[in-house]
């Protein structure tokens, strides 16, 4: 088992940079080695030496009070020198895709360890990095970096995690849905031939913080839409993971008027006839040592009990003649579908407990 390592978070600004930012202060194993934050600093912010944490994200100001232990921390204008300075081991990027795509080789060739929020190295075939348009697609330096990529989902990667040098995020709606359908696809008890239907909805959190149309109140308030139909960019994930031809599959995601959450409703139909019992000792057997999912019995996972943990919660209903079943999975989007899943990540990489500082 490691010792704490020096962890910095690019990308502090965000949803999911906030949580993560708030997990890594009070993570146990990190309390003599705090995270350090970095990002872009404006000529006025670099003079003063940084933005304090409690400017960016006010909520943190009641955990820096007069006589608490732990000074308030700044974002530091990021340079590769400072991370060196600072004995930087693990680099989180809660970033856009692009800019993750312009700083994972450097720190990997500077031997600093990766956890990637973004979208940038998910995926291993091209055809499916296509929804994303990067510029350097192709490239040596690309292509060498998408080969030492690890897809983090513990549940699934728990042994390549551990040796990893970069450890690519999964997405929330992925998450949501991969969770759901592995154990069942593993065991061969799904029919193919009659598709699987994955509709998934996704509080307004999950489209980031930047303001766009249809993420201002005017237009998800007292709304239900759906949107990115046959070309959401996690449905490539989804494929990949699953091991799924996009025929097998058809994904929708929607945007629900709530700040946070995700509940995917899952449709499949059985090769043979199935029991209660038999489909909950397929979930049980696969998650016997995955801390951080949480399998229900007859009552269905919602939004209001996952919300807020890190939790992944999974619960089925099945038909009267056991040959198809309607499963639901509910996580939050930016903790266990992004900042909660990013340290659970870290734990496994540092040999630590999987749940340490997430429950």
């Amino acid at each position: 088992m490691e010792e704490a390592v020096q962890t910095a978070i690019l990308g502090i600004t965000g949803y999911s940079g906030a949580e993560l930012a708030r997990l890594l202060m009070r993570h146990p194993r990190l309390k003599r080695k705090p995270p350090v934050f970095v990002g872009r600093l404006e000529a006025k912010d670099e003079a003063r030496g940084g933005v304090p944490l409690d400017e960016i994200h006010p909520q943190f100001h009641t955990a820096f009070k007069a006589g608490h232990e732990m000074a308030v921390p700044r974002m530091q204008a990021f340079s590769w020198e400072l991370l060196e300075d600072l004995g930087v081991g693990v680099l989180f990027l809660a970033t856009p895709h692009e800019l993750s795509r312009q700083t994972v080789p450097e720190a990997r060739k500077r031997g600093i360890r990766v956890i990637d929020l973004s979208g940038a190295w998910r995926l291993e075939e091209a055809a499916n990095r296509a929804v994303y348009g990067f510029d350097d697609e192709g490239s040596a330096s690309a292509l060498e970096t998408q080969a030492g990529a690890v897809y983090g989902m513990p549940e699934l990667h728990r042994a390549e995690i551990r040796g990893a040098g970069l450890v690519a995020n999964p997405g929330c709606y992925a998450t949501s849905v991969i969770l759901a359908l592995k154990p069942l696809l593993s065991a061969g008890l799904v029919d193919l031939n009659c598709g699987i239907v994955c509709d998934s909805k996704s509080g307004v959190s999950g489209a980031g913080k930047a303001p766009v149309a249809k993420t201002h109140f005017m237009y998800a308030a007292d709304n239900l839409s759906a949107y990115a139909v046959f070309s959401h960019r996690h449905t490539g994930e989804l494929l990949e993971q699953l091991g799924l031809d996009g025929k097998d599959l058809t994904f929708t995601p929607h945007l629900l008027p709530i700040p946070r959450g995700i509940l995917s409703t899952i449709y499949v139909r059985f090769v043979e006839a199935q029991t209660n019992s038999s489909i909950q000792a397929c979930y049980r057997d696969f998650y016997r040592d995955s801390p951080m999912v949480r399998l229900f019995g007859t009552t269905l996972p919602q939004i209001q009990y996952s919300v807020r943990t890190c939790y992944a919660d999974i619960g089925f209903n099945m038909s009267g003649d056991g040959r198809r079943a309607v499963i639901v999975s509910c996580l939050d989007n930016l903790l266990k579908g992004a900042a909660g899943q990013a340290v659970q990540n870290l734990n496994v990489m540092q040999g630590w407990g999987e749940a340490e500082g997430l429950e």
